[in-house]
């Protein structure tokens, strides 16, 4: 899995491919890559204190842009890694991510889809696992009624180390989505559509069959 992630950023134009973990097994199984490993704390409370903990590690200055691509997204494609990076440059936003329309209406009650609702000036209003908007009055649904959001960040360096200083807010703990401290602390958070489909990542046992057809039926990308 780690090894299919770091190939797709390899592909991007990003100067350096850094891999952050807690596992020695993970550094082990990239020995023979050209990313870098960082070796973090086990015991930090969320994904993005450790990449926070990298950045630090690194001693990377306030103003450098960090993407952040999960573990469990094998098949991103760079050009969506590209799109973050350049999107929170020109929109000077704390953060940026990206979203798409969904595949089909099932995707809509599952909860490990989550779903994103934007302003007119495609910043973040609130992400949820629950399908928003609600639809009160059941009228026709149009294709960009709803938008999944894509778990693939950008941020800078120095807006990761204030964001770890946030304690978690109510919100983030009911949804169990980190984003939401930061629209609860005020950040704007740009959301652009992808510019490539992007599959779902692996959250179960079935997503990860799909993907393993995917490259058993000769996809490399």
């Amino acid at each position: 899995m780690i090894q299919r992630v770091v190939a797709q950023a390899m592909l991007s134009a990003a100067s350096r491919v850094i891999v952050a973990t807690d596992h020695q097994d993970i550094k082990t199984a990239l020995k023979d890559s050209q990313c870098e490993v960082v070796m973090t704390e086990a015991d930090l409370p969320s994904g993005t204190d450790r990449l926070a903990a990298a950045a630090a590690s690194l001693n990377l200055s306030d103003d450098t842009t960090v993407v952040n691509l999960q573990g469990d997204e094998p098949l991103m494609p760079p050009e969506c890694l590209n799109q973050v990076a350049e999107g929170i440059a020109q929109a000077q936003t704390e953060m940026a991510t990206l979203a798409c329309r969904f595949d089909h209406a099932a995707q809509l009650s599952d909860p490990n889809c989550v779903k994103v609702v934007t302003s007119l000036t495609n910043r973040a209003l609130y992400f949820s696992r629950a399908a928003i908007p609600f639809n009160r009055d059941q009228d026709p649904v149009r294709a960009d009624d709803y938008l999944r959001h894509i778990g693939l960040y950008a941020y800078q360096a120095g807006f990761l180390r204030q964001f770890v200083q946030w304690p978690p807010t109510r919100l983030e703990q009911l949804e169990k989505l980190e984003q939401l401290r930061a629209l609860a602390h005020g950040a704007e958070i740009l959301v652009e559509q992808a510019v490539r489909p992007v599959p779902a990542g692996v959250d179960t046992p079935e997503d990860l069959e799909q993907v393993r057809h995917y490259y058993k039926e000769g996809n490399l990308r």
